[in-house]
């Protein structure tokens, strides 16, 4: 394994040239491999490591890493690449499955980081629950790992007829009525998710969201739907918003309610990770493809839509992928571990950089409400909070090309809470000035947006509803 006190020496530790006054101790998982990769160019040979990733239906992800041969002197920072690189796959993919093949030594120091004693713990643990069976690493011959499966789903852009959309969040239930693309009906329920511990109260709750929507329509085509957390085949397998209910009975209830739901409907229902119906409303709004959507809200959520157009069946959950390499960076209220993207893309981020800014709140104050506190002054041009979100752009802007490792993307679209008002333009106008001087290349094939008027014609509702093909 590698440990944390030769972090100083690896060549991951790559400091700003100006560091972050509000987080001097930085170090963008960008630049480290960038680094990596260049030291290792410098040497003059390499050594090959294969990386393969499965899931249910079989082959989903193939790598091939390029490392230090043996006696560089640089195991522990070819360790920490390979790592990074599986963990980076896991969270963008998901799989049940990985498969190491190259070098003995590292491939089965991979085994171990990833093994019941293994610092990731926490990995095992959600891609278990996710896909329903133990999580495993193993050692196999690199010819033998196969190539990437297809994993698109042909889902979304079906606008005719009646059809309900919804989007479960963590303090709302947005729910509307749409006839043909056009929004007829919407509401926001409000509800309490994360505290309630039985089922058939989120049963109830999301069904009584439905019979309203319905009331507004002459008919019921299809019901379409977002939600936070890791769905697989319509199916919860991981979800905070369901944290409070007990695991005996969250994969007897929680699990199927969706399948349950369209039971009692009898109509074709989808529903899908937030992010990607995120992804897939840019889209149908622009008119383009290959949008990774990133919404900063009580967490990141990220959903893709490729080139085709088409929504990839990956799990996307960049909430928990490493962004800064830094060992002793913060820790997210959820996995533990540390530089992950939901302490620097939410709201979270916010009230981190917040004490380091001057800023203090009340102890009972909520993470929303220390939010809003920061967006006013912002709106009044104070230092501090600007401070804020520049620190959050600048984290966006290196951020990036990490993403750009998994996905071929042409845009990424940055919504939610954290980018409204001057916020938003300040993320923005940061990341893309970080990108064009660090990346330059990257800043000219990737595009990077807020969401206009024209981008918000057609909603989270409707892209939730066009989930659905009618039979």
């Amino acid at each position: 394994m590698f440990h944390h006190e030769t972090f100083a020496s690896s060549l991951f530790n790559v400091p700003l040239d100006q560091p972050l006054a509000l987080d001097p101790q930085y170090r963008p998982l960008s630049l480290g491999v960038r680094n990596f990769r260049k030291a290792l160019e410098a040497h003059g040979s390499h050594e090959t490591v294969v990386v393969g990733l499965e899931q249910n239906a079989g082959p989903v992800a193939r790598l091939e890493l390029k490392v230090f041969p043996a006696g560089a002197g640089r195991d522990e920072d070819n360790l920490r690449y390979v790592s990074w690189m599986l963990n980076g796959l896991l969270w963008v993919c998901g799989g049940w499955r990985a498969s190491v093949g190259g070098p003995k030594a590292l491939c089965e120091a991979v085994v171990a980081e990833y093994g019941a004693d293994g610092p990731w713990k926490f990995e095992r643990e959600i891609m278990g629950q996710a896909f329903n069976r133990p999580f495993e690493v193993a050692v196999m011959d690199p010819a033998a790992i196969p190539p990437a499966g297809k994993g698109a789903l042909a889902l979304g852009g079906n606008l005719t007829g009646c059809r309900i959309g919804f989007d479960l969040g963590a303090s709302d239930y947005k729910v509307a009525a749409v006839i043909d693309g056009e929004v007829v009906f919407s509401t926001e329920i409000p509800w309490t998710p994360k505290t309630e511990a039985d089922p058939s109260y989120h049963y109830n709750c999301i069904n009584e969201g439905f019979k309203l929507a319905a009331s507004h329509l002459p008919r019921l085509d299809a019901i379409g739907g977002s939600s936070a957390g890791i769905l697989v085949d319509n199916q919860v397998m991981v979800a905070s918003l369901f944290r409070a209910v007990p695991k005996e009975r969250f994969a007897a209830e929680v699990s199927p309610i969706f399948l349950k739901l369209r039971k009692e409907w009898n109509v074709p229902l989808e529903v899908i990770n937030d992010g990607d119906v995120t992804a897939l409303a840019g889209g149908l709004s622009l008119e383009q493809n290959g949008i990774l959507g990133i919404a900063l809200g009580s967490s990141e959520a990220v959903g893709f839509l490729d080139r085709n157009g088409k929504i990839t069946g990956w799990l996307n959950e960049l909430a928990f992928s490493t962004v800064d390499a830094n060992p002793t960076a913060g820790t997210d209220d959820w996995s533990g571990n540390p530089g992950v993207g939901a302490a620097y893309f939410s709201q979270q981020a916010v009230d981190k950089l917040a004490g380091p800014a001057g800023l203090s709140f009340p102890s009972d104050m909520g993470l929303p409400e220390r939010l809003k506190e920061v967006q006013a002054l912002m709106a009044k041009e104070d230092p501090a909070a600007r401070a804020i979100f520049e620190t959050i752009g600048t984290y966006l802007g290196y951020t990036l090309p990490w993403y750009a490792e998994f996905y071929d993307m042409e845009h990424a679209m940055i919504l939610g809470r954290v980018t409204s008002g001057k916020g938003g333009e300040i993320i923005l106008d940061r990341a893309k000035a970080v990108l064009a001087a660090e990346f330059p290349e990257l800043a000219k094939a990737i595009s990077i947006f807020l969401p206009d008027e024209k981008s918000r014609r057609v909603g989270q509702a409707v892209a939730a509803a066009s989930l659905p093909a009618l039979g």
